[in-house]
């Protein structure tokens, strides 16, 4: 496809999407002509209609690199190819405007404009999302996600040099990742591209906060909803409040939280924000082992539910009462320990326990999970007691996260050709097995040596990598699903009642 037909076939998509009118093509053509250094335009038809906006981009990326008007690094590329999208994405004000006209009519159809949105714009990742490997695992606590998470492109050893030649100057703006700055920033070596972000402007408790999409979703409409204010993540009555305003604004959603402590929260504890989606995680599936009362909140349902980590689960109709019973909760769990089952709230000063919380609704009511943290060490788990433990550490080292939590697991890239290998492994062909499996991988051979096939193998391994998966949920559960354990999650609501 020459550049012309190109330019022409984005323009045609754009339009078939509906982020410009027939009144906007001339002027988006001269802007992205301007970006390629044209001077002029020579029809030739229209382009290809089976040619997907990110493959166009490729090709006009590919066009810019032969005019040396970019470099070859990734990142190049992706920042040309965001300012190419930002020519044909409205600005933030009528993007705010369209989504709050769809908004008074139906929730729906303002969250299902915006995806599609961040999806047209090639915000959302799509072509390096459909890398991943997903699949379910049927498990004892229900089925279970898991993905294999390829969609991040392993970076250029150049863009590396680059990037550690830049440190010294690099800008603190924008602080993170997460900042409103973001929206339409160019981006930098080592920074990503956001010409064609946007955001949609939330009031959640009389504050502003935004809504995005993860532009590398993990699952359908995995949004975030970030403070306005850089400021550290926090749990507390506030952040109950905000989840539960949130779900009531947009009830086919739910939305989480990271912890607020290392080890045990997610990867940016720097910046206030939230995890949420249309989509339902085996967590919200769970059953029911027990039920209790809360002292003070009787028009509220509470209990224990079967999972592999700790979780309390509230219900009730008004979201001041759910928010408050969660409160208490969370003010008693943070001074709470439990010798005889390994977990002290704190060494010296330092705190360890807190809570993931998630909000839904679901039938009338407010739902809030509240799933109980502990980010001690020892030396015999110096990366966290309730943490994946090393035996399991070869499928999943990094942190039990929000999304972990509830039910799927983001493996990493490294597992695609591992894998594989543990599958000649056991079939008893020359492989590369890492030694970190080995004992794995030996394990497999004698369990499944009677049905190991060609046709078998790679089911068997993906089950096994599930079970894995399991045991570092079991691991990161404060209160083990034993009777043992059960018997001391008891203990602990029973201080509640």
């Amino acid at each position: 496809m020459e550049v012309y037909q190109a330019i022409q076939a984005l323009l045609d998509q754009a339009h078939a999407c509906e982020m410009i009118r027939q009144q906007d093509e001339i002027y988006a053509r001269n802007q992205i002509m301007a970006l390629l250094g044209l001077d002029e335009f020579i029809p030739n038809g229209t382009g290809p209609d089976s040619e997907s906006i990110p493959d166009i981009l490729a090709a006009l990326a590919d066009f810019a690199t032969e005019k040396g008007i970019i470099g070859e690094l990734d990142s190049e590329r992706e920042i040309f190819t965001a300012r190419i999208m930002n020519v044909l994405v409205q600005r933030p004000s009528d993007v705010n405007a369209l989504f709050y006209e769809k908004y008074r009519v139906d929730p729906n159809q303002a969250t299902d404009y915006f995806y599609q949105l961040s999806n047209n714009s090639n915000y959302i990742q799509t072509k390096q999302i459909a890398k991943n490997i997903s699949y379910t695992y049927d498990s004892i606590y229900g089925t279970l996600d898991i993905t294999i998470n390829l969609s991040k492109p392993e970076k250029d050893p150049k863009q590396i040099a680059l990037e550690r030649e830049m440190k010294s100057t690099a800008s603190d703006y924008p602080k993170c990742l997460l900042c409103i700055e973001n929206e339409g920033y160019a981006g930098r070596i080592g920074y990503p591209a956001r010409s064609n972000h946007r955001m949609i402007e939330l009031g959640l408790r009389g504050e502003p906060w935004y809504l995005q999409y993860s532009p590398y979703v993990y699952y359908n409409e995995h949004c975030i909803v970030l403070s306005a204010e850089h400021r550290d993540m926090k749990i507390d009555r506030g952040a109950f409040e905000r989840l539960l305003e949130f779900v009531g604004k947009f009830p086919s959603y739910f939305l989480g939280s990271n912890a607020d402590l290392p080890i045990v929260g997610g990867s940016i504890l720097t910046h206030d924000h939230y995890q949420g989606g249309k989509y339902e995680f085996a967590m919200a599936r769970a059953g029911e082992i027990f039920n209790f009362t809360l002292k003070g909140y009787s028009d509220i349902e509470a209990a224990a539910l079967k999972w592999p980590l700790s979780v309390i689960r509230l219900r009730g109709e008004d979201p001041k009462q759910v928010a408050g019973a969660a409160e208490t909760i969370f003010e008693a769990w943070k001074g709470y320990s439990a010798p005889d089952v390994g977990i002290e709230a704190y060494t010296g000063e330092t705190r360890h326990n807190t809570i993931t919380p998630i909000a839904r609704k679901r039938g009338g009511q407010f739902e809030m999970d509240l799933v109980l943290r502990n980010n001690r060490t020892s030396d015999e788990h110096p990366l966290g007691i309730f943490h994946a433990h090393g035996d399991v550490q070869h499928i999943k080292k990094e942190n039990i996260g929000l999304i972990e939590v509830m039910g799927l697991a983001v493996l990493p890239a490294r597992l695609e050709s591992e894998l594989k290998e543990i599958e000649k492994y056991l079939l008893g062909t020359d492989a590369d097995v890492k030694e970190y499996h080995l004992a794995w991988a030996d394990e497999m051979k004698k369990k499944h040596a009677k049905e190991l096939s060609d046709k078998t193998v790679s089911s068997i391994v993906r089950e096994n990598a599930g079970a894995k998966f399991v045991r570092v949920l079991e691991d990161a559960g404060v209160f083990k699903q034993t009777s043992e354990g059960i018997q001391a999650f008891k203990k602990f609501t029973e201080l509640l009642s």
